[in-house]
C-alpha cells in the first residue's frame, strides 16, 4: 500500500465545459513556482496579489469573478485562497497588490485563512508543489446576488450557473523542509 497522496484532479477538469479567454501575468507563469512575494506571510512571503490581466471574453460577459485555489492541500476540499466577486466587466486588468476599494463595489468573500481579500501560498513544508489555479470568471450578470459573508465553495456553487467563460493560469509554489 502506497502512503503517496494521489494528485487531486484540477477543479474545472470536475465543472461543465465553458470556453476559454486569455489570461496573462508579468508576475506569475503557468507551471512555474510562484516568488516568494505571492505567498503568504506563514510560508516567508509578502502576501501580495498578483498582477492579472485578461481578454478574448464574451461579449456578453457582464462582470468577473477572480479566483486562487489550491486543489493540492491535505483537507479533503482543497484551499480557497482569494475569491473576488462582482468585478464590473470594465476591469480587464488586477494591479500587483490590488486595492478593492477601487473597483467599482467589487468585494472579496473571506477565504480559508478566514481573511477577507488575497491569502497568499503555503503548503505545507516538504509537500510536494501545490498547484495555484487562479482563474477569471466571465459572468453572465452584473452582480450575483451574495455578500462577503457567504463562503467560497457558495460562490463556486453560483459560478457554476452563471460562468460565460473561463480563464485560468496555474503557477505552483513549494515549501522546502
Amino acid at each position: 500500500m502506497s502512503l503517496e497522496r494521489p494528485i487531486a484532479p484540477d477543479p474545472y477538469e470536475l465543472l461543465p465545459i465553458v470556453p476559454s479567454f486569455e489570461l496573462t501575468s508579468a508576475d506569475v507563469r503557468n507551471g512555474e513556482p510562484l516568488d516568494g512575494a505571492y505567498a503568504h506571510g506563514s510560508a516567508g512571503g509578502d502576501n501580495v496579489s498578483p498582477q492579472l490581466a485578461w481578454s478574448g471574453f464574451p461579449d456578453e460577459t457582464k462582470s468577473f469573478v477572480v479566483t486562487c485555489f489550491d486543489p493540492d492541500a491535505p483537507t479533503g476540499s482543497g484551499f480557497w485562497h482569494w475569491v473576488l466577486v462582482n468585478l464590473p466587466a470594465s476591469v480587464t486588468e488586477l494591479p500587483r497588490g490590488v486595492d478593492e476599494a477601487g473597483l467599482g463595489g467589487a468585494f472579496s468573500v473571506r477565504n480559508d485563512y478566514g481573511d477577507s481579500g488575497y491569502g497568499g501560498a503555503s503548503p505545507p513544508p516538504g509537500d510536494r508543489p501545490h498547484r495555484y489555479v487562479f482563474a477569471v470568471h466571465a459572468v453572465d450578470v452584473e452582480k450575483l446576488d451574495l455578500g462577503p459573508d457567504v463562503s467560497c465553495a457558495y460562490v463556486g456553487f453560483n459560478l457554476a450557473f452563471h460562468t460565460l467563460a473561463r480563464a485560468v493560469i496555474r503557477p505552483t509554489f513549494q515549501v522546502k523542509e
